[in-house]
């Protein structure tokens, strides 16, 4: 009759480190794809805003008031359910909103965490 070998400490401790080692790889991997989330998310956002506060502007509001109050012209567009929140990029920083410097007539939204995240990935390559 053979005898039950029971699993060694040794083996155990070392079965828990494997374990760690692959938890931390994936970890890892899921940090990239978060950030091209909240890249792709804060990408979709920039043209949203800019296009419904390009409307407001059409609808007769002058550019210096619409980029003086961004969100309250967000609400009474009637299309963003929650300015406060929609005005801000993936990581939850608010755009920032402002004239063209070039073309008087045209808004422009950027986000300097999407700016950071691009110029790290084009370092990348």
């Amino acid at each position: 009759m053979q005898k039950k070998r029971a699993l060694t400490l040794l083996e155990i401790m070392i079965v828990i480190v494997l374990i760690g080692i692959i938890g931390s790889v994936i970890g890892v991997n899921m940090k990239g794809s978060l950030d091209k989330g909240k890249a792709f998310k804060t990408k979709q956002a920039m043209q949203q805003i800019e296009d419904i506060l390009m409307l407001q502007v059409a609808q007769g509001a002058t550019i210096d008031e619409v980029v003086g109050d961004p969100e309250g012209y967000l609400r009474d567009s009637g299309m963003v359910k929650d300015p406060a929140t929609f005005i801000n990029d993936g990581w939850d920083q608010r755009f920032d909103i402002r004239r063209d410097g070039r073309s008087n007539d045209k808004i422009i939204v950027s986000s300097e965490r999407l700016d950071a995240y691009e110029a790290k990935k084009t370092r990348k390559k």
